[in-house]
């Protein structure tokens, strides 16, 4: 067993960058990194005692080997050598046994780990707020869950058994070797400071090549990713260049295949000299060994024990030569893991929130100031594309912003692009905290109430309806789990989309595609008004429903909204007439402020920018019966 740890560290060897021992590994990381393992240190104990064990009989077959021979078979004593014979397949036996539980606990803790570390750093990123996830680039946040948390858990396998099993080996097998011949012992580890030069500059150059290979891999994966998707692939389409892609595509594979080429050829050297020195290792202990045992300083079976004692303590060597850099490339990975982790969200639930009362309708906008937060307060430079560069206050986006609806009232949100509605809609269910004065929910501050009681309150259609690549069923019950197929059918005839979902050959089971894609996008509307409704929030919040439809789509949703929003206090973005004239109160929002405010009619009689809007926005717009 222990030399399958050596030959694996070995290998390792080659694929490790030994830049990592030039980090510097933050105070504390090693006792977070044993607080992680605390909960398997039973398992762990268990594991080190089976490698230890295993390690430590790793000399006791050249040992029989060398009875077998020296006073077996040159003693001429038969039952001797069937005892022996009969003590090896023993130790193989239960070599074979502690190799099956060091997996089995390997496996166990290995996996533990990951769990541990996915479901933590899941948990955390999930309660990130949204200005979080409008800057990080999602492939790599993805990585942190997957490649450095598979990296760290091999601190406590892999890492950790073979270095416990390679220090045992050799110390164990260094001694064997040296009661048996000292002189020989000597002479051939002379050779072992020629393969480590070697293995050294090897590993060295083939680090900077796999790094290379990687990243070539990388930008392999997000072209594919980008041009895969829906709308990549559209877009590819419309604009014909397919030629073109082709070109850059091979471009790029290119560059993976030749730098596989080398690769390749470099670990082949390297594979070579690791069987080269070892040879020479063998032929000196035959050479030498040979004529000691010519002149009877040395037994025939003592010969032979040694040759194989010296190809078990290769790999040990070669493993230990490695353990800095196995270690640290560990703690790196853990480091990257704590690094998310320890990145606190802007949205945080005090220790002593209130629920919301259900129903609590009321919405309140007190002297309300808001700020973009900084970039290095919400995300991280290592989990973004381009190196973070905007790191700097991005200016006041609201000022004084002050209104009440009442429940059951809807208060629309007009002005310019850029005058700050859709943040103003965002600070409702806390996606964003405001900076100075107060958002109220039914008379609470929404950051004095808990954040489920204030998501159960509010509920928001979007003009990007989100779906998630599964069924319809399973996309509306996520509004609400527990909702039975009559209060799922009631929203959809509410949304009026129940007829075509009737109509669909999978009916609630059908698929609608990754965001979806297989939906019109008047379709993906009603379906999300429909979980809206499933929702039942006594709070809603449109932003632009409506947005980009085809007048006969835009006519459906609108009567869908209608349903939606009766009986419920609204905030809606508005660009069609007749939601501005069936509004309580009409905001009209500019650079961030208020600067009018009141019904369609009083609005018009001031004139000024609300008149300007209509003039210009409104006037066209047809209202649908």
């Amino acid at each position: 067993m222990s030399g399958m740890h050596g030959n694996g560290a070995a290998w390792r060897h080659l694929r490790s960058d030994r830049s990592v021992v030039k980090n510097r590994i933050e105070r504390g990381t090693v006792r977070r990194v044993f607080g992680f393992a605390r909960p398997h240190r039973r398992l762990i104990a268990a594991f080190l005692t089976l490698t230890v064990v295993d390690a430590g009989l790793v000399v006791v077959n050249p040992l029989l080997v060398q009875r077998i021979i020296d006073d077996g078979i040159l003693g001429n004593d038969r039952g001797l050598v069937t005892i022996l014979a009969l003590a090896m397949a023993g130790v193989a036996l239960v070599s074979a046994l502690l190799t099956v539980g060091e997996g089995w606990f390997s496996s166990r803790i290995g996996e533990g780990l990951i769990f541990d570390l996915r479901t933590r750093v899941f948990g955390h990123v999930q309660r990130q707020s949204l200005a979080f996830f409008t800057r990080t680039q999602t492939g790599a946040l993805v990585s942190r869950l997957n490649n450095d948390v598979i990296g760290a858990q091999r601190a406590f396998t892999s890492t950790l058994s073979s270095t416990v099993a390679n220090s045992i080996s050799v110390v164990v097998v260094g001694i064997a070797m040296f009661a048996l011949s000292w002189q020989v012992t000597l002479l051939c580890l002379a050779l072992f400071p020629v393969l480590f030069l070697v293995s050294r500059l090897v590993s060295a150059r083939l680090a900077g090549l796999t790094r290379d290979q990687m990243d070539g891999n990388a930008d392999l994966g997000n072209a594919m990713t980008e041009r895969f998707n829906v709308g990549g692939a559209m877009l590819l389409k419309l604009f014909g260049r397919r030629s073109e892609e082709d070109d850059v595509f091979a471009t790029k594979a290119a560059k993976v295949r030749d730098l596989g080429i080398r690769i390749s050829l470099i670990t082949r050297i390297f594979a070579a000299s690791m069987m080269a020195v070892p040879a020479l290792a063998t032929a000196l202990v035959y050479g030498v060994g040979g004529q000691l045992a010519v002149s009877d300083a040395l037994t025939v079976g003592t010969l032979t024990a040694l040759a194989t004692l010296l190809l078990r303590l290769l790999g040990p060597l070669q493993g230990l030569s490695n353990v800095r850099i196995d270690v640290m490339t560990a703690l790196v990975s853990f480091e990257r893991v704590f690094e998310v982790l320890d990145l606190p969200s802007l949205i945080q639930e005090k220790p002593d929130a209130v629920a919301l009362e259900p129903g609590a309708a009321r919405l309140e906008f007190d002297h309300v100031a808001f700020s973009y937060p900084r970039a290095d307060a919400i995300s991280l430079a290592s989990l973004e594309v381009v190196a973070r560069q905007d790191s700097r206050d991005t200016g006041q986006v609201l000022s004084d912003i002050g209104f009440v609806a009442e429940p059951g009232q809807m208060v629309a949100l007009v002005g310019p692009s850029g005058a700050g509605k859709t943040t103003v809609t965002h600070l409702v269910a806390r996606l964003y905290d405001v900076e100075s004065g107060a958002v109220r929910v039914g008379g609470h501050d929404v950051r004095d109430v808990t954040l489920q009681s204030l998501e159960d309150a509010v509920g928001y259609v979007t003009q990007d309806a989100h779906m998630f690549h599964d069924t319809i069923r399973a996309n509306l019950l996520y509004a609400r789990p527990e909702a039975s197929d009559e209060e799922v059918w009631a929203a959809l005839e509410s949304a009026q989309i129940a007829t075509l979902v009737r109509a669909l050959p999978d009916g609630l089971d059908t698929v609608v595609g990754d965001r979806g894609y297989r939906l019109s996008g008047g379709e993906r509307q009603r379906l999300a008004i429909a979980r809206l409704l499933l929702k039942a929030p006594a709070i809603v919040v449109l932003d632009e429903a409506t947005a980009h439809l085809d007048s006969e789509s835009e006519a459906a949703v609108q009567r869908a909204l209608d349903a939606a929003l009766e009986g419920r206090t609204s905030l809606v973005i508005a660009h069609r007439l007749s939601t501005v004239r069936n509004a309580d109160t009409i905001l009209v929002l500019d650079g961030g402020r208020i600067v009018q405010a009141g019904t369609h009619s009083s609005l018009l009689a001031q004139g000024g920018l609300y008149a300007d809007l209509y003039r210009t926005q409104f006037i066209e717009d047809v209202p649908v019966a």
